[in-house]
């Protein structure tokens, strides 16, 4: 069982942790592997699709992320000695049981010189494929960090400075990443370009919101609709001073001096297959079980919201207001379940991540009968080593929390109210998971 260390002296406290673990277990690799890839003689089933072993002379494990580890596990486990060959990257990495599939070190959220080195061994594997190796992609949160392979001309530092400054700008995901895919190799279908003509098998785990395949882990292997000018637009809008490479590279790219990712259309996509196998949606289905279980109404309120986190808080605030007032949109007692991805608008120098801004936002004006529990589904809120925080409407004074909002510094405030949760590193990556219990007599 995924362990979670909170403080609940409530019922709605624990329950609120209780669906955030039921939301976690549900995508670990282990399980989501198990329940979607099986193999029956020579016949691999991936979801609803299945693939002869027996037209393939080699199978191959590549990929990264939070999760990849455990994909590796998982697909160990299925196919056995059927794998040949396999590089996974992740930021925690464990040996492999019998060491098929090599386990290489990379970080998060900004790439690191190990990272760069691990992908490097990953590139090579997929140098000079056919058409008779089968390449099975673990594709999940995180990769884009993970997996770094900076584009000609660009040094590590300076991706990490450019990294660092869309983190800080509070640029949404597709907007990041149109950058990332563009001052990289393997991001934006480049995974995919390298492989080819092998067939290759995404198994995908998203941490994106609508879970837009060009936009998980930067989308290693599918088709990329954005462009060099797209990517040049969010430096713009985001008033962003990255290093000149990178600029100039974009600025090289729109003039038709470099080459374009691989768009829709692309033969190099003619023999690739992605997979969601579980997703954000995935998590809080299962969360909502636990609800219905303890005698809770209970409703999804969408597992796609973005935006600054502490905007979001203030709409969670506005849903229990409205839930106690009126019984729309659910009678209390009611459990409420989110997720998607919030952002922060870096302006301080605190210690924080979205989640603990979005609980720190949301104790300034809870009612009384609420519980607020958000945590990062990977166990790492922001830059953190805390997964999220619980709270009430009497953990933090108003001023108290606009004061350390003021700073994004949530983390020390939240701590000294004995709200944070720590799960330590889920092995897992599915964005963020919110739930708000609403119940008289809290």
């Amino acid at each position: 069982m995924q362990e979670f260390d909170a403080r609940t002296p409530t019922p709605a406290h624990e329950t609120a942790i209780d669906c955030l673990r039921a939301g976690v277990e549900a995508v670990l690799p282990d399980r989501v592997v198990r329940e979607s890839v099986s193999l029956d003689g020579d016949t691999l089933t991936v979801a609803d699709e299945t693939y002869d072993l027996s037209a393939y002379d080699r199978i191959l494990v590549v990929g990264g992320g939070k999760a990849g580890d455990g994909v590796a596990d998982a697909l160990e486990a299925v196919l056995g000695d059927r794998i040949d060959d396999g590089v996974v990257v992740t930021p925690d990495p464990t040996p492999s049981p019998d060491g098929r599939i090599e386990r290489l070190p990379g970080d998060h959220p900004v790439p690191s010189a190990r990272g760069v080195e691990s992908t490097r061994r990953l590139v090579d594997l997929l140098s000079d494929l056919d058409d008779r190796t089968l390449v099975l992609a673990a594709i999940t949160g995180g990769a884009s960090a993970v997996l770094p392979a900076p584009a000609e001309g660009i040094s590590l530092a300076e991706l990490q400075e450019t990294t660092d400054r869309l983190l800080e700008s509070g640029a949404e995901i597709h907007d990041l990443n149109a950058v990332r895919k563009h001052v990289s190799t393997l991001k934006g279908g480049g995974l995919a370009r390298l492989a080819a003509p092998a067939t290759v098998v995404g198994l995908v785990l998203s941490d994106v919101v609508g879970n837009d395949l060009g936009v998980i882990a930067s989308g290693p292997t599918a088709p990329d609709e954005t462009t060099y000018d797209d990517a040049l637009d969010v430096l713009d809008r985001f008033d962003l001073d990255v290093p000149k490479p990178v600029r100039t590279r974009l600025a090289r790219g729109s003039a038709g001096d470099v080459p374009e990712t691989p768009k829709p259309g692309d033969p190099v996509f003619d023999r690739v297959t992605n997979h969601v196998l579980a997703d954000t949606f995935t998590a809080l289905d299962a969360a909502r079980e636990v609800a219905d279980d303890r005698g809770y109404e209970s409703l999804i309120l969408s597992s796609r919201v973005r935006g600054e986190a502490r905007e979001a808080a203030k709409t969670h605030v506005a849903v229990a207001e409205e839930s106690l007032a009126t019984g729309n949109p659910i009678t209390a007692p009611a459990v409420v379940l989110s997720g998607g991805e919030c952002t922060v608008t870096v302006r301080g120098d605190g210690d924080g991540g979205p989640n603990l801004e979005f609980c720190l936002a949301a104790a300034a004006e809870l009612p009384d009968e609420t519980v607020l529990a958000s945590i990062d589904s990977d166990g790492k809120d922001g830059g953190t080593e805390v997964a999220g925080a619980v709270v009430d409407a009497s953990s933090v004074a108003a001023g108290d929390a606009h004061a350390a909002l003021a700073r994004n510094d949530a983390l020390p405030v939240l701590r000294e109210a004995g709200a944070l949760v720590e799960s330590g590193a889920t092995g897992t990556n599915v964005n963020d998971l919110r739930v708000l219990v609403v119940s008289e007599g809290v």
